[in-house]
């Protein structure tokens, strides 16, 4: 099973009712719910839109309106694992909630608005939970989805050769990825995954046209840069070639596709070698 990592945070006061969205709302608990309204009862914004904020909350949230206030139902819902309290904005607007985060705990329950909210252990306790089946045994939806927030790679190997010294398994592990094992008769299916770092945007300014040169926003204008170059000495680059006595097309497979030569190509070499 994965190895287990220090757990992300799971709040974020610096959250409003107005700030918070589909994404950010699973990095509050339940008593940020409770702060959040009741630091927002006397706006009036926040008063005429109430149905679309808790929408906003439910997507995060099982949220029950409570019309019975009395002992035996607030004891039957926190014993569920429920926060109760009110919420007033004035006498003639007032709401009992009984609020619980949704929990992560199989795969239906990921979305690209959760998915960068949770451990690459998390996620690996969730996959294993699909009964057992390994990567392949996901949907592309799903895949996709997981895909968004964090690199996967996957290898399938025999059970003595998985943990090779020096193999694929612990040069993974040296760079951050957790590991998931799922067993499959003498073989052995390990699942890498390490959270993607934060795309980083950067605002570009516009010449508005006017002759003193001044420059405005646009706020469409959001780029994401990504910098995807390596520098690489050639003459320092090793290349190890593959080991025969370790891998070969029997016991070896991951998700690349390397390719194959065609044997038309082949011929048309040795043709061209004839002449």
């Amino acid at each position: 099973m994965a190895r287990t990592k220090q757990q992300m945070p799971e709040s974020n006061p610096s959250l409003s009712i107005k700030s918070v969205t589909k994404s950010s709302v699973w990095d509050i608990q339940e008593n940020d719910v409770f702060r959040m309204w009741e630091a927002a009862c006397k706006d009036a914004e926040v008063k005429e839109n109430v149905k679309h904020y808790i929408q906003i909350f439910k997507s995060a949230f099982f949220i029950e309106d409570l019309r019975d206030d009395s002992a035996p139902v607030r004891k039957s819902y926190e014993g569920r694992g429920y926060k109760v309290a009110t919420i007033k904005f004035d006498d003639s607007m007032k709401f009992i909630w009984a609020i619980k985060k949704r929990p992560i705990s199989r795969v239906t329950d990921l979305t690209y608005e959760n998915i960068r909210h949770i451990t690459a252990t998390q996620l690996l306790e969730v996959i294993d939970r699909n009964f057992g089946g390994g990567w392949d045994s996901l949907s592309q939806s799903i895949q996709d989805i997981i895909q968004s927030g964090f690199d996967i790679s996957t290898t399938t190997l025999p059970k003595d050769r998985l943990h090779k010294k020096g193999g694929m398994y612990d040069k993974k592990v040296e760079d951050g990825y957790e590991v998931l094992e799922v067993p499959k008769g003498g073989w052995v299916e390990a699942i890498f995954a390490k959270l993607k770092p934060e795309e980083i945007k950067l605002r570009m300014q516009v010449r508005n046209g006017d002759d003193d040169g001044d420059f405005d926003e646009d706020d469409d204008s959001d780029v994401i840069v990504e910098d995807n170059y390596s520098s690489h000495d050639e003459e320092d680059e090793e290349v190890e070639g593959p080991n025969d006595d370790d891998i070969n097309e029997d016991n070896y497979s991951t998700m690349m596709d390397l390719g194959n030569d065609s044997d038309e190509e082949n011929a048309e070499l040795i043709d061209f070698a004839d002449e």
